[in-house]
């Protein structure tokens, strides 16, 4: 937790409630078709409830979390909620906005009904006769709650690491009732890796004497020394190689005692072992072995040839988040893409973030300047493509482009600088198609074509302050690098790929142009003119690299690094086997005017505007 998240705009004092929900006769009936005859749940709720019951934000706690969120409870030495820093007036999840709600997740220890729980059946707690659970059922006491709190509607789910498999269960199991998701540091199923470490966990609290077959409550020994164990090496894959270095690298603690025999005098074995004794004094074995085999078992991919089938009935307008981790390898950013791209390939609004941290898995816990700001934003942002949605504008495709030869001009258009570029990508994109910005920037030009052409769209960029401006406006982006490719997207999903003045920036212009149409029937593409008498000029008697308003940077910081011209590109159609289908040059005055209209469009255009397509 940061020290300002920590002492700013907090929710003040807190109290946990306990609700006992509502059954029919036979109880709760879970997966695994075993009954629960009672339950109960504790939770914590911050900030008004809207008379409209339309504000409710739920956030989904990880394996070991509680319904504690913010705030701090009436007793000495309080400790802040484990989210604090993202959960108050003015931060994250804004409480001035949200009424936001957690509760502890069914199996659990801090309230909810659990292995730990008096068993109504005999009167003692369950122990080893709690039956096995999944994330499911997890979800589904989440809306049992919810039903008894009077909430028919969420306003988002938010939730990271194991909390954000919760958020996919609740957009798959419950679509008609969340219009936000936002997934952190999740994945669709856990890694091998993963499996591993939580087998070794648990195999270390089976293997504690004191475990006594989960029946441990009555005895004045519990299994503390498996548990701390279990703990230690979970602990480990929270935190990131670098971050492990920077704590603690190879110092020692001074030790007056000797130590006892393989005892070392290293700090991070200290730190371990406090993390292990603290653990024990607050989880119960058996909770953390039920829940780390929910998590263990959840997998969207297990049933299904292709994993978007899983999505397809989600709600068009149901919007996603997912955020990636930079340095977290318990769930590495990969899985954090392919969530998103199984959303996109399954139709559905996804925006994707990677966050750079050197905290590993817990940056979602301990650094959460950017993710607030991420968060904020996206849960505040307006919602947009409704009439688009309503009116089937994902259904519309453009017209198929014609047959031509690789690198011809079909015909030759006249534009003058003071026109408006984004007016001329507009007039050649036809209504309700599907759009893809690359570099989006801000995302004006997706916005006017949502706007102007009642398109269905979505934004690239690199640069994560774009990124949160295109959220602010309520779009759906990516942040991704082009020059790695578009491989979240699939192939002629897009009737339309946009690379407006952008691909003089990028490092693979050929790449990226291939991608392009690749993932659309048709590509549109802007650049600055090289090859403009003006800039030859400059060059040839002046002897200086081009300064103009199409190219206004000087050579040394410049973030121009292909710089071309309208043969240049003309050359590489051909060269590809792409054909032009329409050019615009987009003259700077009346002397490039004249040029283009002598035919000498090469020297006249200060900007050219193509549209290009493979051919068939």
């Amino acid at each position: 937790m940061t020290e300002q998240g920590s002492k700013s705009g907090n929710v003040g004092v807190v109290k946990t409630q306990i609700v006992k929900i509502n059954l029919p006769p036979e109880g709760l009936v879970l997966a695994n078709r075993e009954t629960l005859p009672e339950l109960q749940v504790a939770y914590e709720a911050y900030g008004p409830l809207a008379p409209t019951r339309d504000n409710v934000v739920y956030i989904c706690h990880a394996l070991t979390g509680d319904a504690h969120v913010a705030g701090v409870h009436d007793m000495p030495d309080a400790k802040p909620g484990w989210w604090d820093a993202m959960v108050g007036p003015g931060k994250g999840l804004n409480t001035q906005r949200f009424h936001v709600i957690c509760a502890n997740i069914l199996g659990g220890c801090m309230g909810t009904t659990g292995p730990s729980s008096l068993n109504p059946r005999t009167g003692k707690p369950y122990g080893s006769s709690f039956p096995s659970i999944t994330t499911g059922d997890i979800v589904r006491v989440q809306y049992l709650l919810l039903k008894q709190l009077g909430i028919r509607r969420l306003a988002a789910v938010v939730g990271g690491s194991f909390g954000g498999m919760q958020v996919l269960e609740w957009a798959i199991r419950y679509p008609e009732m969340v219009d936000k998701c936002v997934c952190i540091a999740s994945a669709m199923s856990l890694s091998a890796q993963a499996l591993a470490f939580d087998i070794v966990g648990r195999n270390a609290i089976l293997a504690d004497p004191a475990w006594a077959g989960g029946n441990y409550y009555e005895h004045l020994e519990r299994p503390a020394q498996g548990l701390s164990q279990a703990r230690m090496i979970g602990h480990i894959t929270y935190l990131s190689s670098e971050n492990m270095k920077r704590k603690f690298g190879r110092e020692k603690n001074p030790t007056p005692e000797p130590l006892h025999r393989f005892a070392t005098p290293f700090q991070v074995e200290s730190y371990l072992d406090y993390q292990g004794n603290k653990f024990v004094n607050r989880f119960d074995a058996n909770s953390y072995l039920h829940i780390t085999e929910a998590m263990d078992v959840f997998d969207l991919t297990e049933n299904v040839d292709d994993p978007a089938e899983v999505f397809r009935n989600v709600d068009l307008r149901t919007q996603f988040l997912v955020v990636a981790l930079s340095s977290d390898w318990l769930f590495p950013p990969e899985q954090s893409l392919e969530v998103a791209r199984t959303l996109v390939r399954a139709g559905k609004r996804v925006t994707y973030c990677l966050l750079k941290s050197p905290y590993g898995h817990d940056a979602f816990l301990v650094e959460v300047e950017h993710l607030a700001e991420v968060m904020r934003t996206f849960l505040e942002a307006p919602r947009q493509l409704e009439n688009a949605i309503s009116s089937g504008a994902a259904d519309s495709r453009a017209a198929a482009p014609g047959q031509g030869e690789a690198g011809k001009f079909p015909r030759t258009r006249l534009a003058m600088r003071s026109g408006d570029d984004y007016r001329l990508i507009e007039d050649m994109v036809r209504p309700g198609s599907r759009v893809l910005d690359l570099g989006c920037g801000d995302g004006e030009l997706i916005c006017r074509l949502m706007t102007e052409r009642r398109i269905i769209g979505l934004g690239m960029d690199i640069d994560l302050d774009n990124v949160i401006q295109v959220i602010r406006k309520g779009l759906d982006v990516f942040q991704c690098d082009l020059d790695a490719g578009l491989s979240s997207i699939p192939d002629q999903s897009y009737d339309y790929a946009i690379l407006s003045q952008t691909l003089q920036v990028v490092r693979k212009p050929r790449f990226v142009l291939s991608e392009m149409l690749r993932v659309a029937r048709e590509g549109i593409i802007s650049f600055p003119n090289f090859g403009h008498w003006r800039h030859r000029l400059r060059l040839g008697f002046i002897g200086r690299m081009p300064v103009s308003d199409s190219l206004p940077f000087e050579w040394y910081d410049t973030p121009n690094i292909h710089l071309s011209t309208l043969k240049d590109f003309r050359a590489l159609c051909r060269k590809d086997g792409i054909r032009i289908v329409d050019v615009i040059c987009i003259s700077g005055g009346w002397p490039d005017s004249a040029l283009i209209r002598l035919g000498l469009r090469n020297a006249g255009s200060d900007r050219i505007l193509i549209k290009i397509a493979r051919i068939c």
